[in-house]
């Protein structure tokens, strides 16, 4: 192995023993330096030492045949033979986990045909136009006596629109049926056919011109039928009379004494062939029929081939049928709507407990409860001229993610709450600018409270009303398309609101609707509703909630939030020791493991496209282990200890203990599924959560009144915490929205405790042109962004670990042809700092985070970025190992 020379410097003048210097402890100054081979591109082409992107066909392809019900190629216990795993007690719970897969899916095939049907529920639950002239809603309440629609379209009475008595009104399972019936304008008369269809949002030519229905049966069939073909439709017994003339005669027997015996019909035909051999073709098809005595072929047809390829080129008369069907300009004519665009409404019940008015659990936009006004349901069905109209096709998944973490609400800088459309005005291009090629939405789902950040859902199928409406939201999503960004929505399944008016809790009056009952049915900190994941209903509501906002809003990809609430009984709230028994005993919900399982395999089946990320703080085996090898089929999953470190290194630990060998360790996540690992320096629960942001901690409320040692200090810090969990993590990053430049001030969302206060409720934009310190950090974190962009650094497999010296301080790695090295020492600096590469040859500096540009001191200098390596054997790598042991 070669070894290169490189200097690592530090600020400190005075001696780092020295006893003279009152500020030594705060003079800091990191070095980290990104260097690239001479030889890149013939690095590039060697396939070793390079881990690809996991082969996404073939992964599509088992999703698919998982999906279908196929068996063939299932390993209940694969991920654990491919990684070396023996614990007989886990595999034996993952083998009983896949039996129960098997019976809960054969359940679900006696009420569904496959699994894409169960997760398509909304195509006819909740409110749905019908093309005869209609509206249908359809909802779950097995525990209700009664079920009609109340709302301002008919004055809020519960007897106009009610689902009918029995089955027409509601089935077995407990979903009823309310048809709201469009209304004849004055002076109009009810169509004469039953069947009569109206599209109700495009203008047909056809079918507007004014002709009965009666003309154009008549014009089908004229152009239809030849002469002679529609005889039958006249007289339904020419045929037969036809028939019996040519077996007896015009004067056959009347009745059946003088019928007498009759031939069989083989010897009648052959008969009847024999007397027509010398007869000119019949203009209809001729026939035989031979029978060949096999049981599994009775008969076998031998036709004329003319009659038969004429036959065949017929076309059945839809486009006749399709004259009938009228357009909108026949529908605006001749109704009115029974529910209009932008009503609002709920659903009524009679419950054993007297009535209830709810709103609906599939509604898909919601004005929660406020100022003293009961929530409701709006009816979205804006007119085709003004419905969004979507531009463009979703980008195409990059092998690496660099995802920038939103919350609409708080975008703004003004302290109110921002819309979809400021959204997308104004932070979609910054973050365009910034590098980020992925936005992950937070808080989009509607909720009752504006505090709870939108992770107490209330309503599951609804963009939130705060910011816009649901075209608004799909403007957003379209123009984030627009510009190369994938789409992900951080997605709350795993508990929900606890509110009854706007929530799913007590829904129909029962308590075993949607959720447990009893104390498996609350949180044990949290004081939400847990999902009842054992029930087909409740899979069917969810899986449908992840298919909807897929199919409706072209979501990219879902970021499952804290499975360990589900995954576990006590919801996470235990210590875990690494023993694999904690994840197979008897606080594991195996239902809830069945969901996630259906809700990898019918996404990634019925939209391969799609990216899926799980947030667990347990890291339950196999997260992202393909579901036929007993995995539970995740892209990606949040290594959620690696800010918890930072956090605790920043606040608790004085930065000349800071641990390397931990660093490497946590940031690494051990080495386990790496290349799936997404990793974060700080997402929003810093700040959200009542905690600081890390520039909060390093710079205090401005860095206008930090000291020079404490701006080096911050600023050194927060260019490389960011550039280590950046380069040595998994093909994923994230960073939440404001701190790529330092924002100086926590996200505190407007409640009692501050008087409901909006003034911690956004986001300072304007210290990017106001303020050079901030745009100087913006600036690095664009460079580290584009670093990946040109050069592939993070998707290119895990990083070689050189170098990990407790020390000095100093952790060096590589990642293809890139050589990584960072001083984490406070005081000490190194001339001629030797680190171990696999590659000789010259290597040059692209990336100094003491550039005069990011606010650094430059002291390196450019007559130094290029270095070249000395023949010397180096064993660092092989130290690195044993320091991690």
């Amino acid at each position: 192995m070669a070894s290169l020379i490189l200097p690592i410097f530090s600020f400190n003048t005075s001696s780092p023993n020295s006893s003279s210097n009152p500020h030594r402890r705060l003079v800091f100054i990191r070095r980290t330096m990104k260097v690239k081979c001479s030889s890149a591109d013939q690095y590039q082409q060697r396939k070793h030492r390079e881990t690809e992107q996991p082969n996404r066909q073939h992964k599509q392809a088992a999703y698919k045949r998982l999906a279908l019900d196929d068996e063939k190629g299932v390993d209940p216990t694969g991920f654990l033979t491919k990684n070396g795993i023996t614990h007989k007690l886990f595999a034996q719970f993952l083998r009983e986990r896949y039996k129960q897969l098997i019976d809960l899916r054969t359940e679900i095939f006696t009420r569904f045909l496959n699994l894409s049907q169960l997760a398509s529920g909304f195509q006819y639950v909740g409110m749905h136009r019908n093309v005869q002239h209609r509206v249908d809603y359809m909802d779950w309440a097995p525990g209700a006596r009664y079920c009609s629609l109340v709302g301002d379209f008919n004055e809020w009475s519960p007897t106009e629109n009610s689902a009918r008595e029995g089955h027409f009104g509601h089935d077995d399972y407990g979903y009823w049926f309310v048809i709201l019936e469009d209304k004849l304008r004055d002076g109009q008369e009810p169509d004469r056919l039953y069947f009569q269809q109206y599209n109700y949002v495009d203008d047909y030519d056809k079918g507007d011109n004014g002709a009965t229905a009666e003309e154009i049966f008549q014009k089908a069939n004229d152009d239809y039928w030849e002469p002679g073909e529609d005889r039958y439709i006249k007289n339904r017994y020419e045929l037969v009379t036809k028939l019996y003339e040519k077996m007896f005669g015009p004067n056959g027997p009347q009745t059946e004494e003088e019928l007498g015996d009759i031939p069989d019909a083989e010897t009648r035909y052959k008969e009847w062939k024999e007397q027509n051999k010398h007869s000119p073709p019949d203009h209809l098809p001729a026939y035989d029929v031979i029978d060949d005595g096999k049981q599994h072929d009775l008969l076998n047809i031998v036709n004329d081939p003319v009659s038969a390829a004429k036959f065949r080129a017929k076309k059945p008369p839809l486009p006749y049928w399709l004259e009938t069907r009228k357009g909108r300009k026949a529908w605006l004519e001749k109704y009115t709507p029974g529910i209009p665009h932008g009503s609002k409404y709920r659903v009524y019940f009679q419950t054993s407990d007297g009535p209830l008015e709810r709103v609906p659990a599939w509604a898909t936009y919601v004005v929660p409860e406020g100022a003293g006004k009961q929530a409701f349901a709006v009816h979205w069905e804006p007119p085709p001229e003004s419905a969004h109209k979507w531009k463009h096709s979703p980008p195409v998944v990059p092998k690496s993610l660099r995802i920038y973490e939103c919350h609409v609400g708080i975008s703004g800088s003004d302290p109110k709450i921002a819309s979809f459309n400021d959204f997308t005005q104004k932070v979609l291009p910054h973050i365009k600018e910034a590098g980020y090629n992925a936005i992950q939405l937070i808080g989009v789902v509607e909720h009752k409270d504006y505090y709870t950040v939108g992770y107490r859902v209330t309503n599951f199928f609804a963009t939130s009303s705060r910011y816009g409406t649901p075209d608004d939201f799909k403007s957003l999503v379209d123009e984030a398309h627009g510009q190369g960004l994938l789409v992900f929505l951080e997605i709350v399944h795993s508990y929900a609101a606890a509110d009854e008016m706007v929530g799913l809790s007590l829904f129909d009056g029962s308590n075993d609707c949607y959720f447990h009952t009893g104390k498996r049915g609350h949180h044990k900190h949290w004081g939400t509703k847990m999902f009842k994941y054992g029930d087909i209903d409740v899979l069917q509501f969810l899986l449908s909630n992840l298919n909807w906002w897929v199919t409706e809003y072209r979501i990219d990809g879902f970021n499952f939030h804290s499975l360990s609430s589900m995954i576990y009984t006590h919801n996470g709230f235990a210590t875990f020791t690494g023993d694999m028994e904690e994840y197979c005993n008897q606080y594991v919900d195996r239902d809830a493991l069945l969901y996630l399982i259906l809700a990898n395999d019918i996404l990634h089946a019925i939209h391969p496209n799609v990216i899926t990320i799980a947030e667990d703080a347990t890291l339950f085996p196999g997260l992202c282990e393909p579901t036929f090898q007993g995995g539970l089929g995740f892209d990606y999953f949040v290594n959620i200890s690696a800010t918890d470190m930072w956090l605790q290194f920043l606040k608790n630990v004085p930065d000349h203990q800071w641990s390397m060998t931990k660093m490497v360790k946590v940031l690494t996540a051990g080495g386990k599924n790496a290349d799936k690992m997404l990793l974060y320096a700080e997402n929003h629960n810093q700040s959200i959560s009542g905690g600081e942001s890390f520039a909060e901690i390093l710079f205090g409320e401005s860095m206008k009144y930090s000291s020079d040692k404490e701006l080096i200090r911050g600023f050194s810090l927060h260019k490389i915490i960011r550039l280590i969990t950046f380069t040595i993590g998994g093909h994923a990053y994230l960073n939440f929205m404001g701190n790529e430049f330092g924002h100086p001030e926590r996200v505190e969302f407007p409640m009692q405790a501050n008087k409901y206060s909006f003034s911690l409720a956004n986001r300072q934009w304007d210290l990017l042109e106001k303020n050079e310190r901030h745009r100087e950090l913006f600036l690095f974190d664009k460079d580290m962004m584009e670093m990946d962009k040109t050069e592939n650094v993070i998707s290119r497999g895990s990083p070689d670990i050189h170098h990990v010296n407790d020390e000095t301080m100093v952790i060096s790695f590589s990642r293809g042809p890139y050589i990584f090295l960072f001083n984490f020492h406070p005081t000490n600096s190194y001339e001629n700092y030797t680190v171990g590469v696999v590659e000789a040859g010259e290597y040059k500096i692209i990336l100094n985070s003491d550039d005069n540009k990011y606010g650094g001191e430059d002291v390196i200098g450019e007559q130094r970025y290029i270095q070249r390596t000395i023949n010397k054997r180096f064993f660092t790598r092989m130290t690195y190992f044993c320091n991690l042991c």
